[in-house]
Formats: structure tokens, sequence, C-alpha cells
């Protein structure tokens, strides 16, 4: 990391001094600072170089492949700001909504429950990534259009998953919050391109997406200067059938250990099944989450998408109600 009264001449004196040495070094500019940053650490020699130059302020040695996303670059847990929120601070925010937009009556009727009961951010698809192509596909532009109505009167800021880099300048025009999905955790061009939006970012974790693979997609985000990146597990692929997927909550305490982003846990994905959204719910609380993400549906037997593991806002509400207590445990709070 330079020092502020770095100038531009110095550092591309520095990035001719790495590139002499065979490495790929770049600058990311960090608020004020800019960072220059190598794939592989240098030698020792330049390293001493780097050292004792005017403009080092502080110069990390990191062992992990995911450099900005880890403890040693920064040991402090990262706070994310969305909306009146903060992701990573004492509160434990929880994130509800539909899986799909589907209608504005069905949006404000659920954004209304949520935010009595104590939701802080509203989620909502309109860019849905089915397996089947059959299946219902979100309503696009018409949907994100709905999320701002319902933020424009509960106050509640809106994610939504974003599936490719033409779109993000779009849904970054509605949404207060992007979504990377599952499925496009390792969308190398989606992961810039949302990077370079500014807006914080929600990574979820891939089906089948090892820890390292994970904290690296966040790196590609982190690269772009986008500080605001935000993990949540939300259940591997597994031998089981028992559940939709296997929630590993040991990520959360593992990922804990290794970075400073914020990790929430999604429930709902996890296990597919209303009835272990609650367990579950308190089970990642316990295990350190800073948030969880809950689907919530007026009408669940009706809805376009997921209706097997979407909360009536009368459970979501209960809910609530019951990890108060398990926060407080924990040293957290739900409100």
């Amino acid at each position: 990391m330079t020092k502020r009264e770095a100038d531009a001449d110095t550092v591309s004196k520095t990035i001719d001094l790495l590139s002499g040495q065979g490495l790929k070094a770049r600058t990311v500019q960090w608020n004020d600072r800019i960072l220059v940053v190598t794939g592989k650490n240098p030698s020792r020699d330049i390293l001493d170089q780097l050292q004792k130059s005017a403009i080092t302020d502080r110069l990390v040695i990191s062992h992990e492949s995911a450099q900005l996303a880890s403890k040693e670059f920064q040991n402090d847990g990262s706070i994310i700001r969305v909306g009146r929120d903060e992701i990573g601070a004492t509160k434990i925010v929880t994130i509800a909504g539909p899986c799909s937009v589907e209608s504005s009556e069905q949006v404000m009727e659920t954004a209304r429950a949520i935010k009595k009961a104590g939701a802080s951010i509203l989620r909502g698809g309109v860019f849905k990534p089915r397996t089947s192509p059959y299946d219902f596909q979100g309503i696009g532009e018409t949907g994100l259009q709905i999320l701002a109505k319902a933020r424009a009167e509960t106050g509640l800021p809106v994610v939504t998953e974003v599936l490719e880099p033409s779109k993000v300048e779009l849904a970054a025009k509605y949404a207060d919050m992007l979504q990377i999905g599952a499925r496009n955790v390792q969308n190398f061009s989606l992961l810039r391109a949302v990077g370079k939006s500014g807006k914080p970012v929600l990574l979820k974790r891939g089906m089948m997406t090892t820890i390292d693979e994970w904290l690296q997609a966040a790196e590609y985000m982190l690269l772009e200067g986008n500080r605001n990146v935000v993990l949540c597990e939300r259940g591997i692929r597994t031998f089981e059938k028992a559940t939709r997927n296997t929630l590993d909550l040991s990520a959360v305490p593992v990922l804990k250990n290794r970075t400073h982003l914020p990790v929430i846990v999604d429930p709902s994905h996890a296990t597919g099944r209303t009835d272990l959204i609650a367990p579950m719910a308190r089970a990642a609380i316990a295990a350190g989450a800073d948030g969880l993400m809950i689907e919530v549906h007026p009408n669940p037997e009706k809805a376009l998408s997921d209706s097997s593991q979407q909360l009536k806002p009368q459970e979501f509400a209960k809910l609530m109600e019951e990890l108060e207590p398990v926060a407080r445990s924990v040293g957290r709070s739900m409100c």
C-alpha cells in the first residue's frame, strides 16, 4: 500500500521494478490509497527495496491466493453498508423476500411484512437462472421497477441477482446491492463487471466451489477496487438427497479465520425445506454468521419458483422473534 502522497511517476517505476523480475503487477485504487498488487511474492531483495521505498506505507506478504480478501491484508473485519444497515457489525442483518418478483402486489405485501418483522434488506429475483429453459425466467426490468417501488415505500434497500455483464448497468440503476448467484461464481467477466460497478456485492458460493475458489472469485471484484463484498454460504452439492443442498456451516468459522469479508448464510436455498430454515438459521448465527438470507412469499403454494422453501410472512415474523435470544447469546442482536 502506497502513502497518500505517492505520485503516479513513482508508482509507475515501482511497477517497472516488479515487472523486471517477471512479476505481473497492477494497481488498485483503495479509498485514498493506491495498492500495488502482484500475483506472487517478490524476492527478498526486491522486498527490501520496496520496504525502503519512499512511497511504501505498508508491505504485505500474503500466503493466500486471494490476497486482498485475506486477513494478512486486513485483520479487522470489513463492515459493508447497504442502506442504513451495516453487514459485519454487531447486528445480524436479515435479507428477506421472494425467490422471484412476480407482481407488484406480491412484492409490496412481502416488503411491508418483512419490514415490520425486522428485516433489513429486500431480496427478489428478476433475472432467474433456471436449470430448465421451460421454467419461469423472471420479468426483467419490470421487476426492478417493482423492487424500486417497494424501496420507496418501505425504505428497505434492494438486492437482486444479475446474470450477465451487459445487464450490470441496468441492475445497478435500481438495486442497492448486486447478487452473484451460485451458478455464476466463476463467471469471471461478470465478476469484473460487477466489481467495476462499485455497488455492494452479495457473492454466493457455487454448488461445487471450494472455499479457496470462492475467495478467489471475491478477489476478482476486490481487484477492481470494490471493497464491498459479502460472502453467502448457500449449501454445496453432495451425495445427500434429504435436503436440496448440504449446508456447510463449518465454512463460516473457516472464513472468519481467513478473510475480513462479512459472511452470511442462506438456509432457504441450502435446505430447500421450510421446516429446516429455522434450525439452520439458529445454527448459522451460533456459528458466527453476520447475517441471514431467507425467502418469504405471501402465498408460497402459488410461487412461480422454489415454492417449497419460502416462508409465509407470519412464519418469518415468528422466526425473527425466535432468533433474537440466539443472537444475544453470541453478543449480537437482530435489530
